[in-house]
């Protein structure tokens, strides 16, 4: 086999690859969206049928009034944008710190870091519900964000970028008389935007689709975001009704899938540029 053909053949296998993960990856949320305009027999008939025999909008309409999904959104909007916003700011500023700061043990807390990556969040449950129990912090903002602000993750992803700026600029803009305020803001944020936006891109999603500690922590509707609105849809009626849990599903998805593919390139791009070196 010469070269020409051996390149086709690991073309034609690298397409053949892609379009398998993309048809895994889009069949669900195909079926999603069109269970969302099915009836109730229609979803359960057996076997499956895929597109709907009649069309039936009203199940958007049914999602967003037998349960208060506006406030539902409302209440993902606000958990989810303080805690993007917090640990965004102590993933970057932590980062900063481990790379361009001196003192002492600081190998030693980033493999405290690196530790806090692998253990699983469902095994701090328990101490973290009886402590907000404790501090009466139940079925508040307040108790569904502090347990939820570490930035393990950011902060291991921005120190390895940091870490990939080449020397030569950071001693430049010592040498300009830059302190760390201005090295931070004026020289480091800059040229980090890519990995940032991953950054915020990744925490968002991830907090956006949080469902086990909002649940135990919403004892109603005042504080419960979209995912435990879902699950209070699934159960309405003592029945489950696929059609408007599928509706509020797509509902769901939209921003954030809005939101993905505006930014997914500088995404990409972030998680890249961050993975030079470190």
């Amino acid at each position: 086999m010469n070269d020409v053909s051996r390149h086709r053949l690991v073309t034609a296998c690298g397409y053949a690859a892609m379009a398998l993960v993309v048809v895994v990856v889009a069949l669900p949320l195909v079926w999603i969206v069109l269970a969302s305009f099915k009836d109730r027999s229609e979803i359960y008939v057996q076997p499956a049928v895929w597109w709907p025999s009649s069309w039936h909008p009203e199940n958007y309409t049914e999602a967003t009034t037998s349960v208060p999904f506006g406030q539902f959104l409302r209440n993902s909007v606000i958990v989810t944008c303080v805690l993007t916003v917090a640990k965004f700011v102590l993933g970057v500023l932590s980062a900063y710190g481990l790379v361009f700061l001196r003192f002492p043990f600081k190998n030693v807390v980033f493999i405290l870091i690196i530790a806090a990556l692998m253990v699983p969040n469902q095994i701090t449950v328990i101490t973290n519900y009886s402590l907000v129990a404790q501090l009466g912090f139940r079925n508040t903002f307040i108790g569904i964000i502090l347990p939820l602000a570490g930035v393990a993750f950011g902060t291991f992803l921005m120190r390895n970028h940091f870490l990939s700026i080449p020397a030569e600029i950071i001693e430049a803009a010592r040498m300009d008389g830059a302190g760390h305020v201005r090295l931070l803001l004026r020289v480091v944020l800059p040229i980090s935007i890519p990995t940032m936006v991953a950054f915020a891109l990744i925490t968002l999603v991830n907090e956006w689709n949080e469902y086990l500690w909002p649940f135990l922590m919403a004892d109603d509707y005042s504080v419960a975001t979209l995912p435990v609105g879902l699950t209070q849809l699934q159960n309405n009626d003592g029945v489950t009704n696929w059609g408007p849990v599928m509706a509020a599903t797509v509902l769901a998805m939209l921003p954030i899938l809005i939101v993905f593919l505006v930014l997914q390139r500088q995404m990409i791009k972030g998680l890249t540029s961050g993975a030079v070196k470190g």
